[in-house]
């Protein structure tokens, strides 16, 4: 058990940091102190104990970053209630289900969320309230909500007659192994789970963001991850919260030219990423630069690529705001080709791996100590590993960890629990990897996505997907078995047709040539016997990866 209590660390940051910048909405220009803030919340209890909100019972909460969002996760936690995050990208019925499924009896929601949802189908929730102004949307016809709603406001200036200050900050008593989060995963397996988060678990991941420094007092953050996912809530809200860091909330979708326009005015101390932005950047930038007939042929040259490779990191690290420590990227598999491109030029990146049973992180190492295609170590202190397999450091095997920021388990769901979760505390992530001596994790893909070839050798179609994605005109793929042979299932990229004036009845023998040349990069047993083009784009999850099991027959 982590000795720092969760709720005490925001009890003491939110009154050593009164006077500093806590949110910033970056579409409206809002801006709340965490004194501001402090009050925001201040008013939510009062408004949870007016309507008879009880310690323990669930809360929903729907919608893109804004400080309201950020006011509503925080004030449930620190009430001794327990936050239900859901991702905006959840289909209305999904969301709807996760509602009932957690037993939340009040929801904060998005207006435009909520106008897909059927209140009559969700019978314990006592309340809905529009997330962007915190307005009671509707009401179970036995409850009296409206009214102590509507006198909030009057309410907590009889409380607080002479202004509410920093000394008037008390939170509840949560120990920190009460839970505080249900966070359901977006997985890619079938139905989401209800992953229950203590205190403990959050803990651990704020401790070690706090020791790592990613983080310090008056740092800035610019927070484009979705906070609803494990990720983005543990290093670009929670963490930054517990030090006085300045949180600017982008609350749209992070094209690259939004986000390359927001982190110049933001001007981030440390960035938290998914690897599609930077591939998306890799993609779109750097490789048609690189490719120029001049530009390719000076690369050739020794010493003069060398500046010429300088001057792409500089380009990078301005596109990135020109005063970030490190980007750490998280949340899925990294390409290779990108990742390798990145450390040749000397970018100030690093890689980890967490899950959301893990709330998230498991391994994450400083950039300057980071192994090209590892995803860290083992976060010292806080999480074990172990590999099952006979020789862990060359032998892949499926990852279990142990440790502080491990989940109690999924919510109603003790079948599936059990599967994952052992009594002597090991959960079994279905990841498969190797482990070096001194910590450092190397992923190799997923157990249960693992293939077997006619000569027994264990296929990852995740490292053939990395290799079939970069080739022009692939835009995704999924590599699946079909009757003993390899096949690749791959939707074009249409886009780079069009540019290059390839029109589509040139597409089958465009696909032989990459199977050919795919098959050039790969083991023996890992060559591909068939290319099957998709006539629409993958089916994903609300964190955007391809539904394996829809296509896996």
């Amino acid at each position: 058990m982590m000795k720092e209590n969760l709720i005490k660390i925001y009890e003491r940051s939110f009154i050593d940091n009164w006077e500093l910048p806590a949110l910033t909405d970056y579409n409206t220009g809002e801006s709340l102190t965490y004194g501001d803030f402090a009050r925001n919340v201040a008013e939510l209890h009062l408004l949870f104990k007016s309507i008879g909100v009880n310690p323990g019972d669930r809360i929903a909460l729907i919608g893109k970053n804004t400080p309201n969002w950020v006011t509503v996760f925080m004030g449930t936690i620190t009430y001794g209630a327990v936050i239900v995050p859901i991702l905006q990208e959840f289909n209305p019925a999904d969301a709807q289900h996760i509602i009932n499924h957690s037993e939340a009896t009040m929801l904060f929601i998005s207006k435009s969320i909520w106008e897909n949802l059927e209140f009559d189908k969700m019978p314990r929730v006592r309340a809905a309230f529009q997330l962007e102004n915190m307005t009671l949307l509707s009401e179970n016809d036995s409850e009296n909500v409206s009214a102590a709603s509507a006198s909030l406001k009057d309410a907590f200036n009889t409380q607080y007659s002479k202004g509410f200050y920093r000394n008037d900050i008390h939170y509840a008593e949560v120990p920190n192994d009460a839970l505080v989060e249900i966070n359901y995963t977006s997985g890619t397996t079938g139905f989401s789970k209800g992953v229950m988060l203590t205190a403990n678990n959050l803990a651990g991941n704020i401790v070690y963001g706090i020791n790592s420094g990613l983080h310090f007092r008056g740092s800035r953050d610019l927070a484009f991850l979705p906070l609803a996912h494990a990720f983005g809530c543990a290093f670009d809200m929670l963490t930054p919260l517990a030090v006085g860091g300045h949180i600017t909330l982008l609350g749209r979708i992070p094209s690259p030219k939004i986000l390359v326009k927001a982190m110049a005015d933001v001007k981030p101390n440390v960035v938290f990423t998914v690897p599609l932005v930077l591939e998306k950047i890799y993609s779109k930038m750097i490789v048609p630069m690189i490719s120029k007939g001049a530009l390719r042929w000076a690369l050739a040259v020794p010493y003069l690529d060398k500046r010429i490779y300088s001057q792409i990191r500089n380009k990078l690290i301005e596109a990135f705001g020109g005063e970030f420590e490190e980007v750490i990227v998280g949340g899925a598999p990294f390409n290779a080709e990108v990742e390798d491109f990145l450390y040749k030029i000397k970018f100030p990146f690093t890689v980890g791996y967490g899950m959301t049973e893990c709330g998230p992180l498991v391994s994450h190492t400083p950039w300057r100590e980071f192994v090209p295609h590892s995803a860290g170590r083992i976060l010292p202190g806080i999480m074990e590993c172990k590999i099952l397999s006979d020789d862990p450091e060359n032998i892949p095997g499926e990852i279990c960890v142990r440790g502080e920021n491990v989940m109690q388990g999924y919510f109603h769901n003790s079948e599936a629990t059990d599967k994952v979760l052992h009594e002597d505390g090991w959960l079994h992530t279905g990841d498969m990897g190797t482990l070096n001596a001194d910590g450092t994790l190397f992923i190799r893909g997923r157990l249960k996505t693992m293939l077997l070839s006619s000569s027994g050798q264990n296929i990852y179609p995740e490292e053939i997907e990395a290799k079939l994605n970069n080739m022009l005109y692939v835009s995704e793929s999924l590599v699946v078995m079909r009757e003993g042979k390899l096949v690749a299932l791959v939707y074009p990229d249409y886009d780079a047709m069009d540019q290059m004036e390839v029109t589509r009845d040139k597409l089958p023998g465009l696909m032989e040539d990459i199977r050919n040349e795919l098959n050039k990069l790969v083991a023996p047993y890992e060559r591909i016997a068939k290319i099957q083009l998709m006539a629409t784009e993958f089916d994903k999850t609300p964190k955007r990866s391809i539904k394996r099991y829809l296509y896996s027959n």
